[in-house]
């Protein structure tokens, strides 16, 4: 029997429930990753090495969120990003959630360079 996942409509999704999806930085950076593709399996999405059920874990705080969108297919769960629902509901949300996202990756990036010298 195929897994069913719990996806919420996009009238129920709240402002709050979002960002605190989005307050974890491995989350905010899955759904980053998910939103300049058309969809990756779990084991892609997230960049850290982490055990499969802490990806799991983050996988579904993102879909009861609303923020993901995950289908079975075979043996392998492909999430995709629902950023034109979410950008229908809280228009520029995740632009603005996102430019802050990739300035901290920016900062992140330099300090690592500097204190390499």
């Amino acid at each position: 029997m195929a897994r069913i996942f719990y996806h919420p409509s996009i009238d129920d999704l709240t402002m709050d429930g979002i960002l605190y999806a989005l307050s974890d930085p491995v989350r905010r950076n899955m759904v980053f990753r998910l939103m300049k593709c058309p969809g990756m399996n779990c084991s892609e999405v997230c960049e850290e090495q982490l055990s499969a059920s802490t990806i799991s874990f983050h996988t579904r705080i993102l879909r009861e969120a609303g923020l993901i969108h995950s289908e079975k297919q075979g043996v392998s769960v492909i999430n995709t990003a629902r950023k034109e629902e979410i950008e229908k509901r809280f228009p520029g949300l995740l632009h603005a959630v996102f430019q802050h996202h990739l300035a901290e990756i920016k900062a992140k990036s330099k300090l690592k360079k500097q204190t390499k010298k």
